[in-house]
């Protein structure tokens, strides 16, 4: 069997965006939900134990919520491809999986979640 990537996986960051195609979605604003899951080899950061060989989480949250809350998009597409192209600027990171979901999203239905999921990796 083939060797699988290691993944690191950042699920359930909640940001306040002003995205949608509406204009009082983008007056007021609603809460979004990031998830994105990272495909890399971790074996040097295992071997050396230092943050450095890896992907910082917690630097990586910083630079997604700031890209969220940045300019307004009108489709969740758009954002998803904002918020891989940051992962995928990490030098250690081969592809990602990016999950925005709307939960709040101007449906007349009762439903759960909405969600656009997108696959990046490098060329």
């Amino acid at each position: 069997m083939a060797d699988q990537p290691d993944r690191i996986s950042l699920r359930g960051l909640r940001v306040h965006g002003y995205h949608g195609v509406y204009d009082f979605e983008r007056a007021d604003g609603q809460e979004f939900v990031i998830d994105v899951v990272l495909h890399l080899d971790t074996r040097a950061a295992a071997e050396s134990d230092h943050i450095g060989d890896t992907v910082h989480y917690g630097h990586l949250a910083d630079a997604l919520v700031e890209v969220a809350v940045a300019k307004p998009v009108r489709l969740l597409e758009t954002l998803a491809e904002r918020l891989a192209a940051v992962c995928l600027s990490y030098s250690q990171v081969n592809a990602c999986e990016v999950t925005v979901h709307k939960p709040q999203a101007p449906i007349p239905h009762a439903f759960t979640d909405v969600s656009v999921t997108i696959s990046r990796s490098r060329p």
